[in-house]
């Protein structure tokens, strides 16, 4: 049996996060961190250095700004850390890359199944495709998402990236300036209304034709299933950074 702390408890992902591990026999809550209300059903702190349980893994969906608290209790606590909270900025991501030498941390950008899938074919695209094709990505979020372009696009065209045969910038802001589109360039593109979950499309635009890769997530549960399978996946394994692609590949 897992036993999982949950930062962000009361949020609207840490309660689609409870309610898939209560569906599980495999997994159970031993707390909550929030600082907004409580659980009938676990206790909740206000910190997670207030939490008295112990636990194998920490599934975290807060916030960038309690980062380092929560890397000082996996490194304090041996506890497994699921980061699958978005936004982070280079620095942060740094640390998160040296804390991994010390505890065993889940990162990743987007925790459903399909992305990471996304990922390998637009991989996949780009290798077979070369450079005769311009690369655009479009993500489309719900009107309440703080940060632009989101992490999973951002996630895609890093993948993307990884196979070119040239270097690639990013352009996030062509309005600003009154220029032909270079070759080496994946334009960024950011969507925000009503209560878009989350899609991601990638265009592959050449001559004469285009191919489009996209996915749609229906609901927030993908993304809880994806941490809770996360959470059991990292009971007791050794200090390292992990992702998706170690966890599909186990």
């Amino acid at each position: 049996m897992t036993k999982i702390i949950i930062t962000g408890a009361n949020g609207k992902m840490g309660k689609v996060v409870k309610s898939v591990i209560d569906g599980r026999d495999d997994c159970e809550i031993v707390a909550g961190v929030d600082i907004y209300g409580d659980s009938a059903n676990f206790p909740v702190y206000r910190t997670i250095s207030d939490v008295k349980e112990n636990a194998d893994v920490v599934i975290d969906f807060s916030n960038p700004s309690l980062l380092d608290e929560l890397l000082a209790y996996g490194k304090e606590n041996k506890a497994a850390l699921i980061i699958a909270t978005t936004g982070y900025d280079e620095e942060q991501k740094k640390k998160i890359e040296q804390a991994s030498k010390d505890s065993a941390i889940f990162f990743t950008y987007n925790m459903s199944l399909g992305i990471n899938l996304l990922a390998n074919l637009a991989k996949k695209a780009t290798e077979v495709l070369g450079g005769g094709f311009d690369i655009e990505i479009i993500e489309k979020h719900h009107n309440q998402k703080i940060d632009a372009p989101s992490g999973t696009a951002l996630m895609l065209a890093d993948a993307i990236c990884e196979v070119t045969s040239e270097p690639m910038k990013y352009e996030y802001d062509r309005h600003s300036k009154r220029e032909k589109r270079t070759a080496n360039e994946i334009g960024l593109h950011s969507v925000r209304g009503g209560t878009i979950v989350g899609e991601h499309e990638i265009i592959f635009a050449g001559r004469d034709e285009i191919i489009t890769l996209s996915h749609s997530a229906r609901s927030k549960e993908i993304f809880a299933v994806g941490a809770v399978n996360a959470a059991v996946f990292m009971k007791g394994k050794d200090a390292g950074l992990y992702d998706m692609s170690k966890l599909i590949g186990d």
